[in-house]
């Protein structure tokens, strides 16, 4: 059974006994927080210290850590320049046996996908991406099959934001299904095709992301995806998800295959190990 992202995932999750997704977010305000004009500041200043600011959590959370979330746009924000080599510079700092899932939320189908694929495991080194499963199987095989058939993704299933619900609450002509119910559906199929086999005989390729924000929703999924999809639960914390009926309503019966991505929690933290 060929080792992938989800079966790395599982192991560093039991290892450490912790579901703990710990999110690489340096925000300019974050970085300089008495800065009232960020123009006035270079890209070497500004990289700098968003390396600083990340590796600091890094060294701080490693014994807790099931995963690192670091997000691409607040890293291409820094410049053109050195902005993208410093987010390799702090996905290179991460301890090899964490799995790196690069937040990116692309979508789009052939060449482009394909580039962007290369660009986020080949050159990155992530282990694994956020994507937007909208444009269908199309947009997600390039970062699951082949060459990438160790890689995992997470699809944008029911996110946290309020207007989620413009479109991924609708409802589909099914019975009392939604569209966000729909795409967790879908991670098992898509799953077997990455691998050619039923999907109950290997590690899943595809996880889903569901905000903490909705635990009905987040149970919804749980039930139309299976026990063996893993959600990431964006929310708790600073968008106000309560924890515990994220635990409740997203956990399988082993009580597991569920990330708690944690941000501002943490980076705002005086003890950031606490």
């Amino acid at each position: 059974e060929q080792s992938n992202f989800f079966s790395k995932l599982e192991e560093r999750v039991k290892s450490i006994n912790s579901h703990l997704c710990v999110g690489l977010d340096p925000h300019l305000k974050e970085l300089f927080p008495e800065c009232d004009d960020y123009s006035k500041l270079s890209e070497e200043e500004r990289c700098d210290a968003a390396f600083t600011f990340c590796k600091t959590i890094i060294d701080a959370t490693v014994p807790h850590a099931a995963a690192y979330k670091p997000n691409a746009a607040f890293f291409e924000a820094l410049g053109v320049n050195l902005g993208v080599s410093t987010l390799y510079r702090v996905i290179k700092s991460i301890p090899p046996e964490i799995p790196v899932l690069l937040d990116v939320k692309r979508g789009d189908i052939g060449s482009t996908a394909s580039a962007y694929a290369e660009a986020c495991y080949d050159h990155l080194g992530a282990h694994g991406v956020t994507l937007s499963p909208l444009m269908g199987w199309d947009s997600v095989k390039p970062f699951v099959t082949g060459k990438y058939s160790n890689k995992g993704a997470f699809l944008l299933c029911k996110t946290s934001n309020p207007g989620s619900n413009d479109i991924l609450a609708l409802d589909l002509d099914q019975p009392r299904q939604a569209v966000f119910e729909k795409i967790a559906q879908l991670t098992n199929a898509w799953s077997s095709q990455c691998s050619g086999e039923e999907y109950s005989t290997s590690p899943p390729h595809l996880g889903l992301v569901v905000g903490s924000t909705d635990p009905i929703a987040l149970s919804r999924a749980r039930k139309a995806a299976g026990p063996k999809v893993w959600i990431l639960a964006p929310g708790v914390g600073a968008q106000g998800g309560d924890l515990d009926a994220a635990c409740r309503a997203g956990l399988n019966e082993d009580g597991t295959c569920m990330l708690i991505p944690v941000s501002r929690g943490i980076s705002r933290a005086d003890d950031k190990n606490a």
